[in-house]
């Protein structure tokens, strides 16, 4: 007897072929989908909070599977990529379009920076350069050490901004804020991550007072210190329509996908001065101690919502992996 063994037919070839893509297809479409209900609803949690960081580019990768699930006709699968695509760009659309209200236009001309010196090392001259290039009035600085305080004053920062508010500390935890313009009300708080905030208020020539703070909450960067870091970023100082108006500017340790950060600009009276010019993608911190890995905006500037902005930029600083961010502002005249 000849036993010959069974081959599947063509049709049943397809079948397992067509089958094979169309798991394919979603395999790759429902982290996308997955991703961008979370980021719609705000409910980012875990692990994924630092995932979140990188929305802008897995909003860019999105468009991949919905061209695969189009171009092979899974039309259920192209219509959940599609829609998960549309939620992300409308997320993210917003920060590369300058807002029609950037705050008002007539005031008194105000330049400010912040700068993450990384635990003190930042290139101490170049910084300094860059306040003078940039005619800039204020400076906040985060990770601020005796060690670059000493060789900020060496090059020259304290005759270009001779008052100031600063806590110094060894480590990743200090704070200091410098001002053109004579300071009151100096100080620091410790906030509940262990930072510190300096501040001062500041009275420009022909303005009245502005309030201005060093922000620095806790990083995100375990999943049993998400508490503290949410909660850093709640106990950030709100605006308030009876007080000076109010600047706060630094390292956030969260990008505009991250609830918590919008959560604090919408109850907390601000605007986000980078995404308000049409700025917000531009990356402030990376590539975080060589892994390759893009960049994110973690730095930012927010700004009360009487204050005006006209222009932001971002500068790279040698020896620290945070770039600084310039905001021109227009504070309400007295």
């Amino acid at each position: 007897m000849t036993i010959t063994s069974a081959r599947p037919s063509g049709t049943a070839r397809r079948h397992r072929k067509r089958a094979g893509v169309t798991v394919l297809v979603w395999l790759l479409l429902l982290p996308t989908a997955v991703w961008s209900v979370l980021r719609f609803g705000g409910w980012e949690s875990g692990a994924l909070v630092q995932l979140f960081a990188f929305t802008t580019y897995a909003a860019a990768w999105s468009a991949v599977p919905a061209l695969i699930a189009l171009l092979t006709r899974r039309w259920l699968g192209a219509a959940v990529a599609v829609v998960a695509t549309a939620l992300l760009v409308v997320a993210i659309l917003p920060r590369v379009l300058t807002d029609r209200d950037t705050g008002p236009a007539t005031g008194v001309p105000l330049r400010i920076m912040s700068s993450n010196v990384e635990l003190g090392g930042a290139d101490a001259d170049a910084l300094v350069k860059l306040v003078r290039e940039q005619d800039v009035a204020v400076l906040a600085l985060q990770e601020f050490t005796p060690s670059i305080q000493g060789r900020l004053e060496a090059a020259g920062l304290t005759a270009l901004l001779p008052y100031s508010s600063v806590a110094a500390r060894w480590g990743a935890s200090g704070s200091a804020v410098y001002s053109r313009f004579p300071v009151t009300a100096p100080g620091a708080r410790r906030n509940g991550g262990g930072f510190w905030q300096a501040y001062a208020t500041i009275t420009p020539p022909g303005a009245g007072p502005i309030v201005v703070e060093s922000a620095h909450p806790l990083a995100p960067y375990a999943v049993d210190v998400l508490d503290s870091w949410r909660g850093d970023l709640a106990a950030e100082p709100r605006t308030g329509p009876n007080g000076p108006p109010r600047v706060l500017l630094g390292d956030f340790n969260s990008t505009l996908d991250h609830h918590a950060l919008r959560e604090l600009i919408a109850r907390g009276g601000y605007r986000d001065a980078a995404a308000a010019t049409g700025q917000g993608l531009v990356g402030t911190w990376g590539p975080y101690g060589g892994a390759p890995l893009p960049p994110v905006t973690i730095d930012h500037v927010l700004v009360d919502k009487r204050i005006g902005v006209r222009d932001v930029r971002v500068h790279g600083v040698p020896r620290t992996d945070h770039r600084s961010i310039y905001a021109s502002l227009t504070v309400p005249a007295a």
